[in-house]
């Protein structure tokens, strides 16, 4: 594991360039510029609620739609968080996290296992900030593959589609915080009955 715990991701394609820089022991400080307000928004809920420190600066070909752009970010930011964990020594690797925001409720599980993996029970439909809101499953899924994490999510209640997408990301910046938190009791040692985290 990184003794500083981050990662450098760029990504680069005909049809987006994105430049990720994540700190796993940041305070909440997020620099998001990605020409999707919304997702700057989200982005900006994760690193606060998580307290990691990301820079987001993403150009894409806004002129089709927010789709590349949108995955791309998640793929690079998932990519950003499986180099800055490492092989995983110490982490407490799964946990799962809650979070409101007024009628919506959301939870997520994540384990940080090294098998990418997600599922993400929840239909969101229609837009929000302009974008169409099924994208938001689509960045947890790529971020879920690209992270090595099984991420479970779900909107256990809601009714407005922006409270219902934020209060995923909140739940998932809670749930990543508790799950790459080092655990004294672990020391050095990996979280697996294997003895390793399979990085892909």
């Amino acid at each position: 594991m990184s003794e500083q715990r981050q990662a450098v991701v760029d990504r680069k394609t005909r049809e987006t360039t994105i430049h990720i820089e994540l700190s796993i022991d940041g305070s909440g400080v997020v620099v998001s510029e990605t020409g999707i307000p919304f997702l700057d928004h989200m982005l900006d809920a994760l690193g606060r609620h998580g307290l990691f420190d990301i820079v987001a600066r993403a150009s894409g070909d806004l002129i089709v739609e927010a789709h590349h752009t949108i995955e791309d970010v998640g793929i690079s930011l998932g990519r950003a968080f499986n180099e800055a964990l490492g092989d995983g020594r110490g982490i407490t690797r799964m946990a799962h996290a809650y979070a409101p925001l007024d009628e919506a409720l959301a939870l997520v599980v994540v384990d940080r296992g090294g098998r990418g993996y997600a599922v993400i029970d929840t239909p969101l439909t229609g837009e929000v900030g302009g974008v169409d809101a099924d994208m938001f499953r689509h960045f947890l899924e790529s971020f879920a593959i690209e992270a090595r994490m099984n991420v479970h999510a779900r909107v256990v209640a809601g009714v407005n589609t922006h409270h219902k997408v934020e209060a995923l990301f909140k739940a998932l910046a809670r749930a990543l915080d508790a799950a790459t938190r080092r655990d004294p009791r672990l020391g050095d040692a990996v979280p697996s009955t294997k003895g390793a985290l399979d990085r892909g």
